[in-house]
This record gives structure tokens, C-alpha cells and sequence, in this order.
């Protein structure tokens, strides 16, 4: 799923995101939301024997026993440092933990996000377009700006009006960043360990906010032509 190109290396950062077929919309209501955010929590953890849809299946006792079971060992295909979903597409910010732990990861979301979203809406065929995209973070500086992009996206897309409003957007990591939400899928300390506080943070997200946008307006203009 990944361009052969780019080697997925345990121990790196990456910048991974993808699209909907076409661009069309991937979610289309708060609950197709909160089911994507279910099971990324559920994927990144490499220990469950079976898939989230059986998973759900199971009475309500044997699923949190399976649940706090998996939990207590800790072992993870990614680390989620951050991550956005946006109507027609999404962005993620990871640390590959193990071997092809980006490309498994990757895989599941999107198959088993597929599989409700088609059964959902008696639709068939792929949902997302093609292979995901990947690209290295090579430097601490980039690790801060691309966690800083990908937050600032409701925004710049024109999804939000007001650059404050972010700080409420429930399908990000940003909240979570700012202690407003307590999502627990994000390894905060790779980014905050880099920034004095969380208004610290909060500062270095919004104070760019209003040129990010600018540039993705200029970018769209050159895309069109």
C-alpha cells in the first residue's frame, strides 16, 4: 500500500495521510467520525486476536476483559503523536514501533473503516484513493511544523472560520494537546517535551494559523492552472 521508494523504517517518523476516492467525502456524520477514532484506537495495538467488528460482537464483560487484557502489554504498531481527520481526507503524524507497524496499521484503518462505511450506506468498492502516502520526517524541526500543519487544518481548509475553533475540533489531536480532551491516543510527550507548557504549544499552533491558510490558497491556485 506504501510507495516501495520510501522504506518504512522502525524508530522514524513519518507523515502518512490519504484521501477519499475522487475526493469525496469519507465522513459524512459524527458517527462515522467517532467510529474512525474507535478504530484507530483499536489498530495501533498489535495484540488483538480478532477484528473490531467481531470485537463489538462479544458481551460487553469479554470485550473490556479483552480490552484491559491487550492494554496491560503495551505493544503497538505505531505511536500516534498527532493526527487530523477532515471530511474527504486524513493525516496522521506516527513513529513506526515495529516492522511494516505503518503499513499494517494503515491497512486495517482503512479496511475496516471501508467495510462500515459500505455496509452503512449499501455502497461498494474502495473508499480511499489508492495507496497512502508517506514521507520521513528527518529533522526535530519538521517534527514540530508538520505536527503544527496537520492541527492547523480544519483551518486553512476553510472547514472552521475561526482559528480559535480549533482548539474545540473533536476529530484532532489538538484538543487532546491543549488538555481539553482526553482522547488518549496521542504520545503527547514528543512534541510537548519540545515546548514549554501547552499554551506554549497552543501559541506556536495559532500564531501561524492565519499564514498557513494563505499558503494553501496559493497552492490551490497553482494546482487549478
Amino acid at each position: 500500500m506504501t510507495n516501495p521508494r520510501i522504506p518504512l523504517v522502525t524508530g522514524e517518523f513519518y507523515h502518512v495521510f490519504n484521501r477519499g476516492v475522487a475526493f469525496q467525502p469519507i465522513f459524512l456524520s459524527t458517527r462515522d467520525y467517532k467510529r474512525m477514532l474507535k478504530v484507530i484506537d483499536f489498530y495501533r495495538r498489535s495484540d488483538f486476536p480478532l477484528r473490531y467488528s467481531k470485537f463489538l460482537l462479544l458481551p460487553k464483560k469479554e470485550r473490556q476483559l479483552l480490552w484491559e487484557k491487550v492494554e496491560e502489554k503495551q505493544n503497538y504498531l505505531v505511536k500516534i503523536i498527532a493526527f487530523c481527520l477532515m471530511p474527504n481526507h486524513f493525516h496522521f503524524l506516527l513513529k513506526q514501533e515495529r516492522e511494516d507497524g505503518i503499513k499494517e496499521f494503515i491497512s486495517q484503518i482503512a479496511n475496516s473503516y471501508t467495510k462500515y462505511f459500505n455496509t452503512k450506506r449499501k455502497r461498494i468498492g474502495p473508499l480511499f484513493q489508492g495507496r497512502f502516502k508517506a514521507v520521513r520526517v528527518e529533522t526535530e524541526a519538521q517534527l514540530l511544523h508538520l505536527s503544527r500543519y496537520i492541527h492547523l487544518n480544519p483551518f486553512s481548509a476553510y472547514l472552521l472560520k475561526d482559528r480559535n475553533q480549533l482548539t474545540e475540533y473533536p476529530y484532532s489531536s489538538f484538543p487532546e494537546y491543549l488538555g481539553k480532551k482526553e482522547l488518549g491516543l496521542c504520545d503527547q510527550g514528543v512534541i510537548l517535551d519540545r515546548s514549554r507548557n501547552r499554551n506554549d504549544y497552543r501559541k506556536f499552533v495559532l500564531d501561524q494559523a492565519d499564514y498557513q491558510r494563505r499558503l494553501e490558497e496559493i497552492k490551490h491556485l497553482f494546482m487549478e492552472d
